[in-house]
């Protein structure tokens, strides 16, 4: 490795034009990034309700409704009149109303109540909608200046919609305050002036680079564009912050900048690379998830770290050494304390800590496992919303809804009808339009003209869309999605298609709870197996690994005691992201702590360990928590807001673990984790 390093230190200039182009061409790349806002697109390609969808779009030109529209106090040729300029704005595929599941030329008092009541109540016409995902922002938009801000719009392709929207504002209000707050940090865990800007201009250069080459996977999630390069910047800033402070205890020994540097990464490859290796492999494991988000995700992170540690040991020390004189003038007095007493507080409560840590770590287990969830995107944003005053309007005056489409085939007119039958005697069906209910078994195909007839019929498959009197998500929902794939399978076996905004809920309700046990075992495993090789000990990962363990569990138990449900997706992918950024500030502690027992007997050895480490631990830590919080508190998206809330209290979980048990897990274990030669001051002291 000193070969290496000695040849990236001679070769300073070079390495440092290399990296500016690789930078530039990435930051050109970045724009070229698509991302995807729809949950339900990462949905295994196996699954039901994909395949489904994918049947559907290659039979009929009108998607499945993913909007609500509500319309107040109009009379029913107003209410067509407002559909007709629904029907003209680009994006929209289809809309449905009360004349296509009723003949509206009757009174209102001879159609089926139910029926009426889906579409029109109370002077109120509410409309369902397909918009083109391609059209989400600019079609409700022109939506809303017809309706204005007194009527109401809700919906999926809404949703997505203000996501896509409000994100790029508020991760760059995030990426602002995140960067400011980065300064102030490292100007008061640094000795110069120029060292937080040292510091940001690599992480920076990582950053862009990762995000430059995110191309190779085409598009990324709504997910990844938001967290990744605020979670890359809080992850991987210890890094930099590690290769400095090792840097500064080589120069304090006398030794010129060149050869300081050299034995400054020889000396921090070990920490680094374990620490690195952990987080990729962490962020990894979400790679074994069915569910895309995940391995979307983790790949994204991981080569975000990745990256992340080839700048700190090939960019950061060029750029450290060509500035190093500057930096020298730009030198302040320290400015945080001595720490030692620090560290003698924390020798004095570790085993109490300890004592503490065993008390809770079942319960927290046991309450982490048992939360409840949501699945699906119904919630992602607040009643405090626009989106979620508009969809409590809705649901006031009409009742939650939700609409399935059915495709089955268009061969026996006789087993469709029987088919619509069963379906009506299900519980919360409203009402149904399709070839035999709107038109009737009777009539043959010919009678009719072929705009209807497209919407009903297509060469394959005949259409049935249901509207149910349940919400997109809850039990009685997926109880209703099984039970009308239950009858349709009895009349077509394996031959029917089921669409829907909660039927692919229902999916990704079973495909994430599936993928819980899998990611959490593959990520616990492989960080272990990295640990066992880098420490060269059994004790010391099963250690590190539940102190981190523990962390996540409390973090997930907050909740449940709380009596807050949780989206299921954060509370997958947190465990990975916690384990994977945090297992970080366990291993910097363990390695300073084997290397001080080395020449101090324990009690001295755990002072000193905690004082070398500490400021190194807390500038990471306090980062991750303040990124994670300014997403948490920024992002009107409250999947992304729960995630952030996650993560940033997941890393003062982490840090006080770290920082207070962890000592007195060392100290107890020392025995069996620590190889030393005995001397006879060793026989004294130990």
């Amino acid at each position: 490795m000193r070969k290496l390093y000695s040849f990236i230190v001679d070769n300073r200039i070079a390495v440092t034009i290399l990296f500016a182009i690789i930078f530039t061409v990435c930051l050109f790349l970045r724009g070229y990034v698509s991302v995807n806002y729809d949950i339900n697109d990462y949905l295994p390609p196996d699954a039901h309700s994909t395949v489904s969808l994918d049947v559907m779009t290659s039979e009929f030109t009108g998607g499945i409704p993913n909007a609500r529209v509500m319309v107040e106090n109009v009379t029913i040729p107003e209410a067509l009149s407002y559909k007709a300029r629904f029907e003209k704005v680009e994006g929209v595929l289809s809309v449905t109303w009360l004349d296509d599941a009723a003949d509206i030329r009757l009174p209102l008092s001879a159609i089926d109540e139910s029926v009426l009541e889906t579409y029109y109540k109370d002077g109120a016409a509410l409309f369902s909608m397909s918009i083109d995902e391609e059209y989400y922002i600019p079609a409700t938009e022109e939506i809303r200046s017809i309706i204005g801000d007194d009527n109401a719009m809700s919906g999926s392709a809404t949703s997505i919609a203000i996501t896509m929207s409000n994100t790029v504002s508020e991760i760059a209000k995030i990426a602002a305050v995140a960067v400011l707050f980065v300064l102030i940090v490292l100007i008061l865990t640094t000795d110069s002036w120029l060292e937080p800007l040292l510091v940001l201009g690599g992480l920076g250069v990582a950053i862009v680079i990762n995000g430059g080459t995110n191309l190779i996977f085409g598009e990324i999630s709504f997910v990844t564009n938001a967290a990744g390069s605020i979670l890359q910047l809080g992850v991987s800033l210890d890094y930099s912050v590690f290769l400095i402070h090792r840097f500064e205890e080589c120069r304090s020994r006398g030794l010129a900048p060149r050869e300081a540097m050299i034995d400054a990464l020889c000396l921090s490859t070990s920490s680094i690379l374990s620490s690195g290796l952990t987080t990729v492999i962490g962020f990894l494991a979400l790679v074994f998830m069915r569910f895309g988000i995940g391995p979307d995700l983790g790949l994204a992170l991981a080569k975000g770290v990745a990256i992340s540690l080839i700048t700190v040991f090939f960019f950061m020390p060029a750029l450290l050494l060509l500035t190093e004189k500057l930096s020298d003038k730009l030198r302040h007095r320290h400015i945080l304390p001595n720490l030692g007493a620090f560290g003698k507080i924390v020798r004095r409560a570790a085993i109490p800590m300890v004592c503490v840590f065993a008390v809770v770590i079942i319960p927290a287990y046991l309450a982490s496992n048992s939360n409840s969830y949501y699945y699906g995107s119904l919630h992602i944003f607040g009643d405090d919303t626009q989106f979620g005053r508009d969809s409590a309007a809705i649901d006031d005056r009409f009742g939650k809804s939700d609409t399935f489409v059915l495709l089955v085939p268009g061969s026996d007119t006789a087993k469709e009808a029987a088919l619509s039958r069963d379906l009506h005697k299900l519980p919360n069906i409203k009402s149904m339009i399709s070839y035999v209910d709107t038109v009737g078994a009777e009539i043959p195909p010919e009678y009719l003209d072929p705009e209807t007839l497209a919407a009903l019929r297509s060469e394959n498959y005949s259409r049935m869309v249901i509207t149910a009197a349940v919400p997109v998500e809850s039990e009685e929902t997926f109880e209703l999605v099984q039970r009308v794939r239950d009858t349709a399978e009895k009349y077509y076996p394996g031959e029917y298609c089921l669409a829907g905004q909660a039927v692919s809920t229902y999916d990704m309700m079973d495909t994430v709870t599936s993928d819980m046990i899998k990611v959490n075992t593959v990520a616990i495993a492989a960080v272990f197996i990295v640990l066992i090789l880098t420490l060269r000990s059994v004790v010391l990962p099963v250690i590190l690994v539940l102190s981190i363990e523990a962390a996540i569990w409390i973090n997930l138990a907050v909740p449940y005691f709380a009596g807050d449900s949780i989206f299921y997706i954060a509370y997958l992918i947190i465990s990975s992201i916690q384990l994977g950024s945090t297992v970080d500030y366990a291993i910097l502690m363990t390695d300073r702590y084997r290397e001080n027992r080395a020449s101090l007997p324990k009690k001295e050895a755990v002072v000193k360990t905690v004082s070398d480490v500490t400021v190194s631990i807390i500038t990471s830590g306090s980062v991750l928590t303040v990124v994670g919080l300014l997403l948490g508190f920024i992002s009107s998206n409250q999947l992304l807001a729960q995630l952030g809330i996650f993560i940033g209290r997941g890393a003062v979980l982490s840090l006080v673990i770290v920082l207070f048990v962890l000592p007195g897990l060392l100290y107890l274990f020392d025995s069996l984790t620590v190889k030393r030669k005995k001397n006879a001051r060793e026989n004294i002291v130990s």
